[in-house]
C-alpha cells in the first residue's frame, strides 16, 4: 500500500521540480531568490491544488484554481512591492506592462510586482493543466508538455545574460524518466497481457526517444557553442523626448527665471566633495553637484545622451571604480518641486533608488522615470560618488580603441577656426592633462558668463561665442557655450570628453533653483577615471581672444580680373614647344592625335555603358532578389547611394526616421548661367519657382525599421512598397539636377562599390 502512495507521487512531485526547475533558471538574471521562491510556490501550490481536486468534477478544478491562483497572486505581489507597499494602481499596472517590463528591465532585474507577476502566473497555470493530463487523464508524457514549454520559456527569456543551464536541463530531463518510468511499473497481480502492452509502449517510447536524440543530437552540439538570442532586442526599451535627450538647451531657458524652484535636495549622509582636476582648496560654503545627465554624442548640432534605458528596480548596477580612486557613499532626498521632463536629478553616481521607479542607462549613468516627473514626487537616492586621485593626471595618458570613439566623435565639416584653435591650443603639449588644463585656462580667461545668452551649441553658435565679435554677442555665453566648446576642443586634441548637465545644491540641504543649473565638462584618464572640469571665467576681467589667438581667415580663390597681363618681355618670349613638320613617309601628327583620340573615345563610351548596366543590374538584384528582410537592406542601399550621388550623404548616427527627415529638405542644386558677352542691360529675372516637394518615404522607413528589429515580420508587401517609393525619390532626385548633372548620374561608378560587404550595409 505504501509502494503505491509513494510510486503514486512520483508524477505531481517530477510536474512541481520541472516548474521550480524553470524558476531557477530565469532566477539567474535576477538580483535576488525572491522569484524562485515565489515561482517554486506557484509550483508546488498548482500541482497540489490539482491533486487534491482530482475527485471532484473536472469543471470545479479551473474556477476553484483561478481563485487560489487570484490570492496567491495577490501574496507575490505584495512580497515583491517591499517597503513600497502595494496598492490597487501598483498591481494593475503590473498585470497590463508584465511582459514589456520584464523585456526592458535592466539585468541583474529587481524582482518588482511587474517582473514577478507573468512568471508566477505562467507557473501555475502550467501546473494546473500539467496535473489535469498527467494525474487525472493518466498521460503522463502529455502532462509534462506545460513544464517543458514554461522551461523553454524561461531559456529564451534569460537568453545570453546569464550561464548555461545545463545542471537544471539533465534534472529536468530526469524528472521527466522518473515520472514515465513510474507509471510503466505494474503489479504482480497485473494481467500478463495487460504488462505485455506496458512494456511494448515503455520500448517503443524509449526507441521514439533514442530516435529524436539521434535526429536532432548534431544539431543541438552544434548549437552549444552559439550565442542564444536575446529577446530584448525585439521590444523597445522606453524613449525620451528632445528636451531630455538633450538637456543642455534648457540652460539658457532656467538662467532667464533664476529664481524658479525646481527640487528640493536633502541629504542623508553628505559625501566627500569630488573636485574638479583644478580645484586646489575647498569652496567656501561646500556644494553637492546633481547629476541630470550625461551628453556622450555629439554630430556638429547638438550634444545628446544617446543612451538606452532598462527599466530598473530599486538596485543599480554599481560603476567602474578606477584602481587609486576613493569611493564615498552618499544618501539624499530629493523632492520634485518645479522640474518636467523625465530625467531624474541625483549625486552621482545612483546605486539606489526608493519611491520612484526608474529606467536606467548603464553606458552615461543617467536615470529616468518612465511616467514623467511630478510635483511633490519625492524618492531617496544612494549614490557613490568617486574621488580621483589627482596626483595622477599629471602622467595619465587617455584611452584609445573601439570603445571610445563615441567619446571622440564630432560631426562632419569642422569650422576650419575651431579646428585652428584647437591646433593652437594643443601646439607643444603632449601630456593629455596639460592639454586639458590649457583648454580650461583659455576658456576661462578669454571669454564673459553671461545669463541673458540665447541657447545653441551647433558649429554655428560655438563659432560665434569663441570668435564673434563682442560688440554683436560673441564672445560670451551661459554654461552650456563653455561646456559645449570645451568639449568639442577636447576631441578634436584627442581627449575623450563628454558633457554633463546638472544642478549646485547645497551641502547642507535646500532648495535649488533654476539659477543652480549647470553645465560641466569631462575628459576620461587612464587609470584615473572621468574627471571635471570648470572651464568657467574666475572673474570679471577677461581678455579678448584676438590678444592670443586670431583665426586665419579663409583666403578667397581670385577672379579673373585680378589675373596680372603679361608683361612685354613674356609676350615675346619664344613658345616653350614647337611642333614639328611631318617626316615623309610615316603618319602624321594629325592622324595620330585622331585615331588615339576616337580609341579613348570607344573606351569612354564603353565603360560608361558597361557602368549603367552594371547598376541597373544591382539595383535589380537588390529590390527583387533575396527574402523580405534583404530586399529592404536593398532598398535602403538605393537610398542611402541617390543621396550620396545628390551630394547629401546620410550621416552615420541617424536613425531612419531621422535620415528620412533629413533627405525631405535637400535643397535644389544652383542652376549655371551663361556669361554676357557685352555689357548690357538686363532685366531681372522672375523669382525661381519652389521646387517640387520630393516623394514621401514613409514605407522605405516602416520597412527599414521591421527587418531592423523583427527581420521575420517583414513582408513581401513591405519590400514591394519600400523599393516602389525609392525608385520614385531617385528619379525625382536626378530629375531635379541639370542636364550634365543627370548624365554623370547615370553613369558614375560610385554605386558599384560604395557597400561591397556581404548583404550590404545594415540601415541600423
Amino acid at each position: 500500500m505504501v509502494t503505491r502512495v509513494l510510486r503514486r507521487a512520483v508524477v505531481p512531485v517530477a510536474l512541481a521540480g520541472m516548474l521550480m526547475l524553470a524558476g531557477a533558471a530565469l532566477g539567474g538574471i535576477y538580483a535576488d531568490g525572491l522569484l524562485f521562491r515565489l515561482v517554486a510556490g506557484a509550483a508546488i501550490g498548482s500541482v497540489a491544488v490539482g491533486v487534491a481536486a482530482r475527485r471532484l468534477p473536472s469543471w470545479t478544478v479551473a474556477p476553484i484554481s483561478a481563485v487560489l491562483l487570484g490570492g496567491y497572486a495577490a501574496l507575490a505581489l505584495y512580497l515583491a512591492a517591499g517597503d513600497g507597499g502595494l496598492t490597487l494602481t501598483v498591481a494593475r499596472d503590473a498585470l497590463a506592462n508584465g511582459i514589456p517590463r520584464l523585456l526592458t528591465a535592466m539585468i541583474p532585474i529587481e524582482p518588482t510586482p511587474d517582473t514577478v507577476i507573468i512568471a508566477v502566473g505562467a507557473v501555475w497555470v502550467a501546473g494546473l493543466a500539467a496535473t489535469e493530463i498527467a494525474v487525472r487523464g493518466g498521460r503522463v508524457l502529455l502532462g509534462c508538455l506545460p513544464p517543458a514549454l514554461v522551461y523553454a520559456g524561461a531559456l529564451y527569456v534569460v537568453g545570453p545574460n546569464a550561464s548555461a543551464a545545463t545542471i537544471w536541463t539533465l534534472t529536468f530531463a530526469g524528472l521527466v524518466v522518473a515520472a514515465l518510468a513510474s507509471t510503466s511499473v505494474t503489479g504482480a497481480k497485473t494481467h500478463a497481457a495487460v504488462r505485455a502492452r506496458a512494456l511494448g509502449g515503455a520500448a517503443a517510447g524509449l526507441a521514439v526517444v533514442l530516435g529524436l536524440i539521434a535526429a536532432t543530437g548534431p544539431w543541438v552540439a552544434g548549437r552549444v557553442t552559439a550565442t542564444p538570442v536575446d529577446p530584448r532586442r525585439y521590444v523597445q526599451p522606453p524613449r525620451v523626448d528632445s528636451l531630455d535627450e538633450s538637456p543642455l538647451n534648457r540652460i539658457s531657458g532656467w538662467a532667464l527665471d533664476p529664481t524658479q524652484q525646481l527640487l528640493e535636495f536633502r541629504p542623508g549622509f553628505v559625501p566627500a566633495a569630488a573636485p574638479s582636476a583644478s580645484a586646489k582648496k575647498p569652496a567656501a560654503q561646500p556644494e553637492v553637484r546633481l547629476r541630470l545627465a550625461v551628453l556622450s554624442d555629439y554630430d556638429g548640432v547638438t550634444w545628446r545622451v544617446g543612451g538606452i534605458y532598462r527599466n530598473a528596480g530599486r538596485v543599480l548596477p554599481p560603476p567602474t571604480t578606477p584602481a587609486g580612486a576613493q569611493v564615498s557613499e552618499s544618501q539624499q532626498q530629493i523632492t520634485i518641486t518645479g522640474l518636467t521632463g523625465r530625467l531624474l536629478p541625483a549625486v552621482p553616481t545612483p546605486t539606489r533608488i526608493t519611491g520612484a521607479r526608474v529606467a536606467y542607462d548603464a553606458a552615461t549613468g543617467t536615470l529616468i522615470r518612465p511616467e514623467g516627473l511630478t510635483d511633490g514626487l519625492r524618492y531617496t537616492a544612494i549614490s557613490q560618488t568617486q574621488t580621483p586621485d589627482l596626483n595622477l593626471l599629471p602622467i595619465a595618458e587617455v584611452p584609445s580603441g573601439d570603445a571610445w570613439v563615441r567619446y571622440l566623435k564630432v560631426g562632419q565639416n569642422t569650422p576650419k577656426q575651431i579646428e585652428g584653435l584647437a591646433e593652437h591650443l594643443a601646439e607643444g603639449y603632449s601630456a593629455a592633462y596639460d592639454r586639458a588644463v590649457v583648454i580650461e585656462q583659455f576658456l576661462a580667461e578669454h571669454y564673459r558668463h553671461v545669463a541673458d545668452a540665447p541657447s545653441g551649441h551647433a558649429y554655428p553658435n560655438l563659432a560665434h561665442f569663441l570668435f564673434g565679435r563682442r560688440d554683436l554677442g560673441g564672445q560670451k555665453g551661459t554654461s552650456e557655450q563653455f561646456a559645449a566648446a570645451y568639449a568639442l576642443l577636447a576631441r578634436l586634441t584627442g581627449l575623450p570628453s563628454r558633457v554633463v548637465v546638472g544642478f549646485t545644491a547645497p551641502a547642507a540641504g535646500g532648495p535649488v533653483t533654476a539659477g543652480d543649473a549647470l553645465a560641466w565638462p569631462e575628459v576620461y584618464f587612464d587609470g584615473v577615471g572621468w574627471v571635471a572640469f570648470d572651464p568657467m571665467p574666475k572673474s570679471d576681467t577677461v581678455r579678448p581672444v584676438e590678444e592670443d589667438y586670431t583665426p586665419p581667415k579663409p583666403t578667397p580663390p581670385p577672379s579673373p580680373s585680378d589675373t596680372p597681363a603679361p608683361t612685354a618681355e613674356e609676350s615675346s618670349a619664344p613658345p616653350s614647344a614647337v611642333v614639328a613638320a611631318p617626316t615623309a613617309g610615316g603618319p602624321s601628327t594629325v592622324l595620330v592625335a585622331s585615331g588615339v583620340s576616337g580609341g579613348v573615345v570607344f573606351v569612354l563610351v564603353g565603360a560608361a555603358l558597361a557602368v549603367v548596366a552594371l547598376r541597373s543590374a544591382q539595383r535589380r538584384r537588390r529590390l527583387t532578389f533575396g527574402d523580405p528582410a534583404q530586399r529592404i537592406t536593398g532598398a535602403w542601399l538605393e537610398f542611402t547611394d541617390a543621396l550620396r550621388l545628390a551630394g547629401h550623404p546620410v550621416p552615420s548616427h541617424l536613425s531612419a526616421t531621422e535620415a528620412a527627415g533629413h533627405a525631405s529638405v535637400l535643397p535644389s542644386p544652383p542652376k549655371r548661367t551663361g556669361l554676357l558677352r557685352r555689357a548690357v542691360p538686363v532685366t531681372p529675372p522672375a523669382p525661381a519657382p519652389e521646387p517640387t516637394p520630393l516623394p514621401p518615404l514613409d514605407a522605405l522607413v516602416d520597412a527599414v525599421n521591421t527587418a531592423g528589429f523583427a527581420p521575420e515580420a517583414a513582408d513581401a508587401g513591405q519590400a514591394d512598397r519600400a523599393g516602389e517609393q525609392v525608385v520614385a525619390y531617385s528619379t525625382a532626385l536626378r530629375e531635379r539636377r541639370n542636364r550634365w548633372q543627370r548624365m554623370l548620374w547615370a553613369v558614375r561608378p560610385g554605386p558599384l562599390r560604395w557597400n561591397r560587404s556581404p548583404g550590404g550595409k545594415s540601415p541600423g
